[in-house]
């Protein structure tokens, strides 16, 4: 066993073993390996795949109420989910990571391509080798003709190549080289630098614009005005401010629906539109036609029509006779015929607080003697159905806030309706007695609710050009071929032997018919002559 000196020691320390980095070193090493091709496709993967969510689960910032029945539904799923940031999967921190690196990759790789590309651009094509008939696609043929005369027939036939200037670097005979192809490499770099563009697009929509969500009953008489006060959900860029908001206000005259009457969706709505009176800015009043898929654009501002539904028009008494709630309740589909759920609070009733939970059926009918809903299309409202639950007591309004989606009934006492059952069913225009004098419950008139969403995405323009460029790049780099194309004429033995061989740079390409296609034309060329 060798013992090593304390003097040894000390010498030793200053020795760096096998692939031991420097601080310096580490960072060059980290930053080539986030910066190469193969780094930017992985992240380019990982954000597409960390998008997959944001388009399987419904977003708080698309549609606040898909996303908030999602949860209902998924009581399991949901405390998960929220930790991960799933409902908001593009404001996470994981997503902006990715992001953020997949710009800095991009950049760094983009960059340095660019700089190599300049310098190839300007230097000329190679020489010629040596040794021609090496090259897998080559020919020879012997002529009579002098080989100054081959080689510019070859320079003529060589139009469209970047032809270089100087001859072969051997000095037994003169040649041609010509290239073919650059701009390849220019659609590649084109594809990337969209990517960018559309990156720092969206950035900026998701950093300077917002998204808002709103219901806005047909043939509402105020509307709705563009105020952060007037929505049902708003999410704000990082650098929003509210004096970005346009000036603008809309009504929803009339909502038309197009049903299907036949096949698996029957019932279901095939397309709708809502017929809208709009001022923007203080200008005379206009009309639009909104559609889903074809939004009304107010300055810098998208308007979108995404669902609709229903709203009866209920009226709750308390046991003084007097009115405890009455209006249009926005009621929530929970199907495709529009089946939907909704909640009535009559907190000031006297003597007791009055709510009501429970379903309305647009178009009622009955299976084995159990209610369903045959389809979405109310009618005349002849087939339309109320069916709630009612609770008595404490509402537990004052332990804070509360959806008016959801009735609290932990400290209530469900109402029996007597021989109803346990619900009180509403056909329109009929009125039910509340049991012990608390009062009554009407189902008055049936109104529709459209739900719109407002955003303003600043950038969408240039997110449109990025896309643009990104085809225009890869349709370049996949149909331009880099061709590399070499002809040498010289005198052996009084005649003159031509060489000419081709190399397809990005492989596949059909040189061979390249070399015989040239081979043929400087032959009849010369036949050509000869004939004249």
């Amino acid at each position: 066993m060798s013992i090593t000196s304390a003097p040894d020691q000390e010498k030793n320390q200053g020795v760096r073993r096998p692939g031991e980095l420097n601080a310096r070193e580490l960072a060059r090493w980290g930053w080539r390996q986030l910066t190469s091709m193969r780094t930017a496709l992985i992240l380019l993967l990982l954000l597409a795949l960390a998008a997959v969510p944001g388009s399987l689960i419904p977003q708080d910032g698309v549609d606040s109420l898909k996303a908030d029945q999602w949860r209902e539904a998924h009581t399991t799923l949901t405390p998960i989910y929220e930790k991960l940031g799933l409902f908001n999967v593009y404001s996470t921190p994981w997503f902006a990571a990715i992001y953020l690196l997949l710009m800095v990759s991009l950049v760094g790789c983009i960059i340095p391509r660019c700089l190599v590309y300049a310098r190839a651009m300007r230097a000329e094509p190679p020489a010629t080798p040596a040794k021609l008939t090496r090259l897998p696609d080559s020919t020879t043929y012997v002529t009579d003709e002098e080989p100054a005369e081959v080689l510019a027939a070859a320079r003529k036939q060589l139009r469209g190549y970047r032809i270089r200037k100087t001859g072969s670097t051997e000095g037994d005979g003169d040649s041609v080289s010509a290239e073919k192809g650059y701009l390849r490499e220019a659609g590649n770099l084109i594809f990337h630098m969209s990517l960018i563009i559309v990156l720092v697009a969206f950035a900026t929509g998701s950093l300077f614009g917002y998204k808002g969500g709103v219901i806005v009953l047909v043939g509402e008489e105020y509307g709705f005005a563009n105020e952060l006060s007037q929505y049902d959900d708003f999410k704000p860029g990082s650098l929003f401010a509210p004096e970005d908001l346009d000036d603008f206000s809309f009504k929803i005259d009339d909502f038309k629906a197009e049903w299907l009457g036949t096949g698996p969706g029957a019932g279901t709505a095939r397309g709708f539109e809502s017929n809208i009176r709009y001022t923007a800015g203080g200008s005379d009043e206009q009309k639009y036609d909104l559609k889903v898929n074809h939004p009304l654009t107010i300055g810098s501002t998208d308007v979108f029509l995404l669902a609709h539904g229903y709203a009866p028009v209920i009226t709750v008494r308390d046991g003084k006779g007097d009115v405890a709630y009455s209006g249009p309740t926005i009621f929530l589909p929970q199907s495709q015929n529009l089946l939907s759920f909704g909640v009535v609070k009559a907190p000031y009733a006297s003597p007791e607080e009055l709510g009501f939970q429970g379903q309305f059926y647009p178009f009622m009918g009955t299976v084995d003697g159990d209610p369903v809903n045959l389809m979405g299309d109310i009618g005349d409202g002849s087939n339309a159905m109320l069916s709630l639950q009612g609770f008595r007591g404490d509402l537990n309004l004052d332990a804070g806030p509360q959806s008016v989606y959801a009735l609290d009934t932990s400290k209530a006492n469900m109402m029996s309706p007597g021989d109803t059952g346990k619900a009180f069913n509403l056909r329109l225009g009929q009125t039910a007695q509340l049991p012990d004098g608390l009062g009554s419950i009407s189902f008055d008139d049936v109104q529709q609710w459209n739900r719109v969403q407002i955003s303003k995405s600043p950038g969408k323009e240039w997110a449109l050009l990025g896309v643009s460029l990104a085809l225009v790049g890869l349709l370049g780099s996949l149909f331009i071929r880099p061709r590399r194309v070499w002809v040498r004429a010289r005198r052996v033995d009084g005649r003159t032997l031509v060489e000419i061989a081709a190399l397809d740079r990005s492989g596949g390409g059909d040189t061979a018919a390249v070399v015989t296609g040239l081979a043929e034309t400087l032959r009849g060329a010369r036949t050509q002559e000869e004939n004249r």
